[in-house]
């Protein structure tokens, strides 16, 4: 199971592309509603999560967790203990943590990206405490999965889809959707 978590004030491409992505691949993707199950968009985009963060459950079958950028909805997730708990959840289990745009400040808050590389949203890399900032749109470093913004949320999504199901997989989705 894979969690994209949904805050008011999400980015809704960085949000909605690895969903769809995800899901064409047969991933089993639930949309998590932080504080109420009907979440805005920074874009005004009203989306009807599937779940209610009080109701997720981290166990064996959580196998990566989705936050996108976007603000206010970047700080939103960052405040959220369900969302830290599941970040938590994550690093302790290996479970893959994909972050884009402004998201992967919530994990250099935490000092998780010490030594990591990672990318972010121009003017976030102060907030990536100790990463090592790359130039291009998504990097991969252990269990982190992060992406510049919504300009490259296809290939954030590529990107979850390989690490989620396979290379083949990604090669087979970017083809089905004429991304070249």
């Amino acid at each position: 199971m894979i969690y994209v978590f949904l805050a008011d004030g999400f980015e809704e491409t960085e949000a909605l592309a690895p969903v769809d992505l995800l899901r064409r691949s047969g991933k089993n993707v639930v949309t998590v509603g932080v504080g109420d199950n009907i979440i805005k968009g920074s874009h005004g985009i009203t989306v009807i999560a599937d779940t209610i963060a009080q109701e997720i459950r981290l166990d064996e079958e959580l196998e990566m967790i989705v936050l996108p950028g976007g603000m206010p909805g970047t700080l939103n997730l960052e405040k959220s203990e369900y969302v830290q708990k599941a970040i938590d959840y994550c690093v302790n289990n290996n479970r893959f943590i994909g972050a884009i745009c402004a998201a992967p400040s919530i994990l250099g808050h935490k000092g998780l990206l010490k030594g990591k590389k990672a990318v972010c949203y121009t003017g976030f890399e102060t907030q990536l405490d100790g990463a090592v900032i790359c130039d291009g749109a998504v990097e991969t470093d252990g269990i982190f999965i992060t992406a510049r913004g919504a300009g490259a949320a296809i290939e954030f999504g590529l990107k979850l889809v390989e690490k989620a199901v396979s290379e083949e997989e990604s090669k087979r989705q970017r083809a089905a959707i004429l991304c070249d």
